[in-house]
């Protein structure tokens, strides 16, 4: 009896920390699906929903980051899907590792939407990983992150969140494309998959 009662208080938080976790995914998947419905341009119709796809959430790939700030980074034009560029600047880098390996990605800021009150902290991370064409969209997937979110130098990088750009599930849009320094070598078995139905 003693070893069952120290077994339930070593596993129990860990138990519950785990389930709070998963249910935070969900909520944002949920919360991610209804922006769709909200946009007047959206690629998707709730009756899309159900060919929509996502790893199981997996804290492995939330990670801590630590945050460089670029100083004066210069703007530069992006490559989109549609041959078209996107301008950004680059806002800083967040250093992290998985599985004992370190990689680094470069957080971008767009100039269009600086200039928007609404938008002016809004950050952008699109990112390339071994998944790409396999398990995820060949094109890539993005990750978003608030200024507000960067404690100091340290911030958590979350790819349970990477969603996948409306490419992936219509042609006709003009999609950023991934940076070559945005380009890791390891797989992030973590966030949004390929999208199931053809179009």
């Amino acid at each position: 009896m003693k070893k069952l009662i120290i077994a339930l208080i070593t596993f129990a938080p860990l138990t519950i920390f785990a389930q709070d976790f998963k249910a935070e995914i969900e909520k944002h998947r949920e919360e991610y699906k209804a922006e769709f419905l909200k946009n007047s341009s959206s690629p998707l119709k709730k009756e899309d929903f159900e060919y929509l796809r996502f790893y199981e959430p997996n804290e492995k790939f939330k990670v801590e980051c630590e945050f460089v700030a670029t100083k004066k980074g210069k703007p530069f034009d992006v490559p989109t899907s549609s041959g078209q560029t996107a301008t950004y600047t680059k806002f800083g880098e967040l250093k992290f590792e998985i599985e004992g390996k370190s990689y680094k990605l470069a957080v971008y800021q767009s100039l269009r939407l600086r200039n928007l009150p609404q938008y002016r902290d809004y950050l952008f991370i699109p990112f390339k990983d071994l998944t790409n064409g396999k398990g995820t969209y060949g094109g890539g997937r993005y990750l978003d992150l608030r200024m507000k979110e960067i404690a100091g130098d340290k911030i958590y990088l979350d790819f349970n969140k990477a969603y996948n750009p409306y490419c992936a599930f219509s042609a006709g849009y003009s999609c950023p494309i991934p940076p070559k320094e945005n380009q890791l070598k390891v797989a992030i078995e973590a966030g949004e998959k390929n999208f199931a139905k053809e179009h």
